[in-house]
């Protein structure tokens, strides 16, 4: 199908969210008109920096209540728009069955809108990565878009932490089906790394555990990553421009997957450290991590950061098909540090000024 004419019209779900907020800010930036869905436009807590926007002093912004949860809640918004930027979260990632009739809701009101030619749906590198069997990942250590996740894996279930991974892949393949039985649009899906940057509002440093492990940092306390994990990031606002481009892109087709991270990884102890070094001048008192693990997983603690060290972090297609730069990882901590400060008001945990002797 068609990419969306610039300057066109596109919905934005999750538009409240840290992702879906820069979005929103990005399509303006572009000269888009904008439908930005929320689960409740009067709720100044969450909406009131839409509504800051300049585009939505000249209404070339507009805001929508919606709740996914309910059949036809798009049905009227999406009439018109050329494009949809899905990037809502669902309540139950758990709930295989509720995760496919919530699709079918956003799904039947892009076939009802007569106008829409390409959704982006925001999926997750855990579609990618995430394995029941961490040795997966020695097996095959490229994580790029062909890579799937260990779906034969017997202990690959909600109960053993893999829900949101295959919620994720269950909305992916949706979406592609659809579409191909439409003929008439397109779904494209976007795997995001770890956001990391700055939020927009003071609600988002909650609505995401990358920006909130940031604000534990500044105010003292801090969890190890799941096993050892290091952060797999990109910038919000690099994310929200491949959604973007994708959208525009004439280089995509229907069911392809893309990548959206800047393939930097980093431990988290070393991201709570780096606070101090790109800000001196804020003097943050630097925490130790906390282990929260039992003593079987921290005795194998050399291995699971080994086998995620062997990892190679590929974004080859994503750059080829939009030409996106990614932003280095030091800029984004940066300016997340600052927003939390600035935007959330979050007090850190500062040194104490040593008085130089007299």
């Amino acid at each position: 199908m068609a990419p969306i004419p610039k300057r066109g019209t596109v919905a934005v779900t999750g538009a409240a969210g840290f992702l879906g907020g820069w979005v929103v800010h990005l399509l303006l930036d572009k000269g888009y008109r904008v439908r930005a869905c929320v689960r409740n436009a009067e709720d100044p807590l969450r909406t009131t920096f839409l509504k800051e926007m300049p585009g939505y002093a000249s209404g070339r912004l507009t805001l929508h209540s919606a709740d996914l949860d309910q059949p036809g809640c798009f049905d009227e918004i999406f009439k018109g728009c050329h494009g949809v930027a899905h990037v809502s979260h669902v309540s139950d990632y758990n709930d295989a069955d509720y995760v496919a009739r919530v699709c079918g809701h956003v799904i039947d009101s892009v076939n009802n809108s007569g106008s829409v030619t390409r959704v982006v749906v925001t999926s997750s590198i855990a579609a990618v990565i995430s394995e029941a069997d961490i040795h997966e990942v020695v097996r095959r250590p490229v994580f790029y878009e062909d890579r799937f996740p260990d779906e034969m894996n017997p202990r690959r279930t909600p109960e053993r932490g893999q829900g949101y991974s295959m919620a994720k892949l269950i909305a992916e393949r949706a979406f592609a089906e659809a579409a191909e039985k439409s003929g008439a649009w397109d779904a494209i899906t976007c795997c995001p790394g770890d956001n990391v940057g700055p939020i927009q509002s003071a609600h988002q440093k909650d609505m995401g555990p990358w920006q909130h492990n940031i604000e534990m940092m500044l105010e003292g306390a801090y969890d190890q990553n799941l096993v050892y994990r290091p952060w797999m990031t990109v910038d919000v606002r690099d994310d929200a421009e491949c959604h973007i481009r994708l959208l525009e892109s004439v280089n995509v087709k229907n069911g392809e997957r893309y990548i959206a991270w800047s393939t930097d990884a980093r431990n988290v102890e070393d991201i709570c450290a780096d606070i101090d070094r790109l800000l001196p001048e804020l003097r943050h008192a630097t925490p130790q991590v906390t282990d929260p693990f039992p003593d079987r997983i921290k005795a194998r603690e050399a291995e699971f950061r080994g086998i995620w060290a062997g990892a190679e972090l590929r974004n080859d297609r994503i750059r080829a098909v939009t030409g996106v730069t990614f932003r280095p990882l030091d800029d984004s901590i940066r300016d997340c540090v600052e927003s939390l400060l600035s935007i959330a008001k979050v007090q850190p945990v500062v040194r104490p000024v040593v008085e130089a002797a007299a």
